[in-house]
């Protein structure tokens, strides 16, 4: 792939349904992607929904600044794991390993966006993993990983939950797992990707209940 420059403007608020893209090729012959943002060519700090085809793999490589992953669907591998859905995985960066997928699976993935500092794999299985109440009636979270101002946590709406109005200091990224979430601007349902930059402010809520995965604090660069 050529360089690629898609949605790398931090200072902009951003929008995109997963579900509406095209799947794009990769290196693999058995692996395509939807492109979410993309700063590179083949090496770029890039945030992507990946599909692994049955019998996918590729061979060892470096993250040399980190990569994250929550599995959607299927099961991914490697020589530490085997990661089944719900599985949040983080792999700090100068780490490295020949991920696979013997019967498939999808990703959601972030390339090159941990600090060189933030030295924790991470490997949370929020199927299991416990929930803890929130700020709110009806809103539960579960912590995935921290690090200086970054924090990565699943957050669960029940039906008809809603939040204050609130500022998010070094921006806010959302993926919909599941269910429909909703703010001033807007419903998003599944598979929709939601970027808010530094400061910015809205008022959340979901009439449906959803899950969403929630990284806030990384974009102040």
């Amino acid at each position: 792939m050529k360089n690629r420059a898609l949605n790398t403007d931090f200072s902009e608020r951003c929008v995109v349904d997963s579900l509406a893209l095209p799947w794009q090729p990769s290196p693999s012959p058995k692996v395509s992607r939807r492109l979410l943002e993309r700063d590179g060519g083949e090496i770029a700090r890039a945030t992507s929904i990946v599909r692994y085809d049955a019998g996918a793999r590729f061979e060892s490589h470096l993250h040399e600044l980190g990569e994250e992953i929550l599995v959607l669907e299927g099961t991914l591998g490697d020589e530490l794991g085997s990661y089944g859905p719900g599985t949040y995985l983080k792999n700090p960066p100068g780490s490295r390993h020949a991920p696979f997928s013997e019967g498939g699976c999808i990703l959601f993935v972030k390339l090159r966006h941990l600090d060189p500092a933030d030295a924790d794999r991470i490997v949370v299985n929020t199927a299991l993993a416990p929930w803890h109440r929130g700020m709110v009636e009806g809103l539960t979270v579960m912590p995935l990983s921290e690090f200086q101002t970054t924090h990565t946590a699943m957050v669960r709406w029940a039906p008809g939950t809603y939040f204050n109005p609130h500022r998010h200091f070094g921006g806010e990224e959302i993926f919909v797992v599941d269910g429909v979430f909703s703010d001033e601007h807007g419903s998003y349902r599944q598979g929709s990707w939601i970027r808010s930059p530094h400061l910015s402010q809205h008022k959340p809520f979901s009439v449906e209940g959803c899950v969403i995965l929630v990284k806030t604090g990384h974009l102040l660069d």
